[in-house]
């Protein structure tokens, strides 16, 4: 899908446009091969470049030639698979053609990118190509914020239901969530370098209003990477902790069950001796089934009385 932004310099209103000019913004969503050969024809770039940001295993950098710039970002995303939501990231690219074309390619709609083509964000201007980069960088941070806010309310309600009822797809849900919190924090890690680098770098004429921004953004993405450490650290104590408990209800009920067969096996040992076709005291007792009965029920008080001293039942 090709979608093409333009804002008109009298009205500065964002509105959809046919024809690729200068000034606007291209906007790829998994694009068919027909979409990647008209903006690169019109254009005049390497297909790479829009290529690069189709593969989800993409890392983010920047990558420079000629007049082309290519930011690769990881932005957040989720994903519902039955009834399991996952948090995840794919690459997003961005690429910056001179000072006449901004296009943003990526596999799938998230997010950052609805923001803008929904004209939720404040002084967006197609033609503001910088401007544009930097306000993408900055709404990355924050929907990694509110991703890491969404899965800190997911753990703290799935702990509750562990601690009423310990189900197995609870404990998969925080397993599930542990894996999706190391996903975000190596993305966070790869957005910051490609934020520090565009900084120092000076790969792009900034503006100091430019670079509060940019600032802005990489105290937002420094930020997630703490509570995402932080909530990474959590979950991998909570999860440690159920392993512990887990183990402990489990020895728990082999020692009671060792201790019932001790009890059970008492009895079942009397029987069968005085079960023998052999001579036996009270063989010809006419109270030598209440006897051996009786003897039975002692020794199996003792023994659980013992049993219950070392703590075993």
């Amino acid at each position: 899908m090709i979608k093409i932004y333009n804002t008109d310099i009298q009205t500065q209103k964002i509105e959809e446009v046919e024809e690729i000019k200068r000034g606007v913004w291209i906007n790829l969503v998994n694009p068919s091969e027909s979409e990647i050969k008209r903006v690169c024809t019109e254009l005049n770039i390497e297909e790479d470049f829009i290529r690069y940001p189709l593969d989800f295993e993409e890392q983010a950098r920047i990558d420079i030639e000629d007049n082309m710039i290519l930011f690769v970002i990881d932005v957040p995303i989720i994903e519902d698979i039955k009834d399991d939501r996952t948090y995840t990231t794919m690459p997003l690219g961005v690429i910056i053609v001179g000072d006449d074309y901004f296009i943003t390619v990526s596999l799938r709609r998230n997010k950052v990118i609805d923001a803008f083509e929904k004209n939720r964000i404040k002084s967006f201007y197609t033609y503001k190509k910088t401007r544009f980069l930097l306000q993408i960088l900055f709404l990355n941070s924050s929907c990694y914020l509110d991703n890491l806010k969404k899965i800190n309310k997911e753990q703290e309600a799935t702990v509750f239901l562990l601690q009423q009822s310990m189900q197995n797809k609870d404990l998969i849900q925080l397993l599930n969530l542990q894996n999706s919190l190391i996903y975000i924090t190596t993305s966070l890690k790869s957005n910051e370098i490609v934020m520090e680098k565009t900084l120092r770098g000076k790969i792009l004429k900034m503006y100091e209003e430019d670079e509060d921004i940019l600032e802005d953004a990489i105290i937002e993405n420094k930020q997630a990477i703490e509570m995402s450490k932080t909530y990474s650290d959590i979950l991998t104590s909570t999860m440690d902790a159920y392993s512990s408990i887990i183990s402990n209800n489990l020895n728990g009920v082999m020692k009671f069950l060792t201790s019932l067969t001790i009890l059970i096996s008492l009895p079942t040992l009397i029987a069968s001796i005085w079960g023998m076709n052999v001579k036996l005291p009270f063989n010809t007792s006419p109270y030598g089934f209440a006897i051996l009965m009786g003897c039975s029920v002692i020794i199996a008080i003792i023994v659980f009385i013992w049993l219950k001293k070392k703590d075993m039942i």
